[in-house]
């Protein structure tokens, strides 16, 4: 089993927390299973989150076609930095 671990700085947990709740079956149609969301306890600004996939490339293409987009509609976009985790 595959997992994507993803963190975010100077965001709001509860923002982060509903949009990913938001949008779990759009995560979810591509393969992306949100497990858990986590607050850094020694930086409440920083956000990690993990999802779990059984197909790591195309969980990979979606999240980098959806960062694609949101950063052609807003190049100031903050975009989590992304780490692809493999059992294999």
């Amino acid at each position: 089993m595959a997992h994507v671990l993803a963190k975010l700085q100077g965001v709001k947990f509860e923002d982060v927390k509903s949009m990913l709740k938001a949008d779990m079956l759009k995560y979810a149609e591509h393969g992306l299973f949100l497990k858990h969301v986590w607050r850094n306890a020694d930086n409440s600004n920083e956000v990690l989150f993990i999802f779990q996939t059984n197909d790591l490339s195309s969980g990979r293409k979606y999240i980098e076609s959806i960062h694609a987009q949101a950063l052609k509609d807003n190049p100031s976009t903050q975009l989590p930095q992304m780490t692809f985790l493999n059992d294999k």
